[in-house]
Parts: C-alpha cells; structure tokens; sequence
C-alpha cells in the first residue's frame, strides 16, 4: 500500500490557562463521519478522543457542548474521552463548533484513531482479520482522498496488519503473528482472504487497530 496523507483539520484553541475550553469547528468532524458513513465498512470506524497535550493520557472532561448562533447542545462523551458526535447536516451548514470544558488540565488536544467496532473474539479467524485490515486500509484510503491538499497534513506509513488489544497477557504463536503482554500484531497476508482457520483466544478482545509501520 502506498503512504496515504490525511490532513488535519481539525483547529483547537488553547492558551495555556488552567483548564482551559477545548474548541473545535464541528465540520471536520462532520467530514470524516460522512465518509464512513458513506463507506461499506462492517468494522472499521474513525473516532475522536481528547488527550492532554503532553502526556496523551484521556483529558478528564467536566462539561461539553455543541454549540451554533441559535442553539446549544449537550456533547456526549465516555469515561475514556472519546467524543460521540452525530453526523449532522444542520449542525454543519450552521457551522457548528464543539466546546470541551476540562476539569484540570492545561492543555487538551484532539486523537483521531482508525478503529473497529464489534469486531470480537467470534470473529477472530483469518478470513475476518483480513477483512478487518482491508477495511482498514480502505478507510484511510477514503479519508486521504477527501482531504488531499489541504495546507495541514502529515504522512501515514505503510499499515502492515492489524493489532489486537486483549484484557489480559495473551500467548498466541504462529507465522505472521507476534504478541506481547496484551498486545499481539497480525501481518496480514493475502491468502488468508477465505481462510476460516481460528486465532483461538480466550481473553476477551478489547480493541482492533491498523498495525502502521513507524
């Protein structure tokens, strides 16, 4: 796969005060949310969680809100600081801007991660991985094309497979599989497309990344 650019888009102000507003315009938001929308993706999905600046840790959030000249609503959000928004015509032709009140920290910024949904340990075969992964790749792909030449972009490496996270210590061996601790990287190989063969795991599945080479 070829390097994808993704740009940033999304602009945050803060100024060093203690606990300073998050503030973001709703539309970049919104733009990435539509071409998941619009794509085929059983798994693959493209969240937003706010960390703080220096450390990366989830901001603790006191209050948030999604705010236009006429209205101002309540933001969802979860104890790991992962902003739930809706994809919202009115909210983005309103021009929309997001508005996050930590509780502490001085400095909070915005974590866009390609991740999966309901991808389980049900679905830990290779058939499923590879799926997993092409989606994956697929979405990037989207999200690079939409946003290609835009002033602010960094360059995504080559995505090789797919990472697991599992609630525990896993021990989990086989060609083009290596774990550590809770962690265990897939490089994904073509020939595993049909294959129903199983990852026989226990431990419940937490989360599913890209594997993207640094």
């Amino acid at each position: 796969m070829k390097n994808k650019v993704l740009p940033i888009l999304l602009l945050s102000s803060s100024f060093g005060c203690l606990a300073e507003e998050f503030v973001a315009s709703y539309e970049g938001f919104y733009d990435r949310l539509k071409v998941v929308e619009k794509g085929e993706f059983e798994f693959a999905r493209v969240n937003f969680y706010l960390v703080e600046g220096q450390n990366k840790r989830p901001c603790d959030i006191a209050e948030g809100k999604i705010v236009t000249e006429q209205i101002s609503l309540p933001l969802q959000y979860t104890k790991d600081a992962q902003l739930l928004l809706p994809i919202d015509d009115k909210l983005d032709k309103d021009k929309a801007v997001v508005v996050v009140k930590p509780k502490t920290a001085e400095y909070c910024e915005i974590k866009i991660q390609i991740e999966s949904a309901h991808f389980t340990n049900q679905q830990l075969t290779k058939g499923k991985v590879f799926q997993l992964h092409r989606e994956f790749e697929t979405l990037l792909s989207d999200l690079s094309g939409v946003f290609i030449g835009k002033l602010l972009s960094f360059m995504l490496p080559d995505q090789k497979g797919v990472t697991l996270e599992f609630s525990d210590k896993v021990v989990l061996s086989g060609k083009h599989v290596s774990c550590k601790q809770n962690r265990c990287r897939f490089e994904v190989q073509d020939n595993w497309e049909n294959d129903s063969s199983r990852f026989n795991v226990m431990t419940k599945l937490v989360s599913a990344k890209p594997w993207i080479e640094k």
